[in-house]
């Protein structure tokens, strides 16, 4: 009698008996069953979709297949042009470094570029060297006697033959000397008179003036006749 009064005094929320249990599994199978039905269409759908695109990427490809065979040939021509064109100047330079590694030992063009550079240095001071002494040869050369004016005569009738001169040796200003030389059978004077700016500093003679105007005259540009 207890037994079957506590069995009665359960409340309904209690522990699921068997057949609740049994109930509540068949319906999730069921629930489940539902929803995978409802996916399969969508699947489906998306299967045909993408045989339709690679369908109609096909037919349209053999629609066009002329003029997708000209346009790959086109582009393989440009491309054996185009390949053609870096042999040429993968080749000219090719030249190019092995004329400007010629005749050095170094192995790698960075050296060579830096010997190079190096030479270069070491020639552009050597020039610089040569360009001050060149400036202290001419400077030195317009003190120096480049100017020369010469006369011979004979001034005396019992000699025989022009063994007297008059001879001018002038700077590049002018500034220099007339020296004359009078030869006769017995002696031979010789006189030197000086000259500044291209004017003598004395009273010359006739042939002196002539070395003088000699010596001042400007020189030939052109090749003589």
């Amino acid at each position: 009698m207890l037994l079957e009064g506590w069995k009665q005094a359960v409340p309904p929320g209690g522990k699921n008996t068997p057949g609740t249990h049994s109930g509540s599994g068949v319906e999730s199978r069921s629930g489940e069953g539902t929803a995978r039905r409802h996916r399969r269409p969508e699947v489906d759908s998306a299967h045909h979709t993408t045989e339709g695109i690679a369908i109609d990427l096909a037919s349209a490809i053999n629609a066009n297949l002329e003029t997708v065979i000209v346009a790959l040939a086109v582009v393989a021509a440009a491309l054996v042009v185009l390949v053609v064109v870096l042999l040429r100047r993968t080749r000219d330079l090719g030249r190019r470094i092995f004329a400007l590694t010629r005749g050095s030992d170094e192995r790698s063009l960075e050296a060579i570029l830096e010997a190079h550079l190096t030479r270069v240095h070491q020639v552009v001071r050597e020039l610089d060297e040569v360009e001050a002494r060149t400036a202290i040869l001419e400077r030195d050369l317009k003190r120096a006697f480049s100017r020369v004016g010469l006369v011979r005569y004979n001034p005396f009738e019992d000699t025989g033959g022009n063994q007297s001169f008059a001879l001018a040796l002038l700077d590049e200003h002018g500034d220099g000397f007339v020296m004359s030389s009078l030869h006769t059978r017995n002696q031979t004077r010789v006189y030197a008179k000086g000259v500044k700016g291209g004017r003598p500093d004395s009273a010359v003679s006739d042939e002196e003036a002539e070395a003088l105007r000699a010596a001042l005259a400007p020189a030939p540009t052109g090749p003589s006749a």
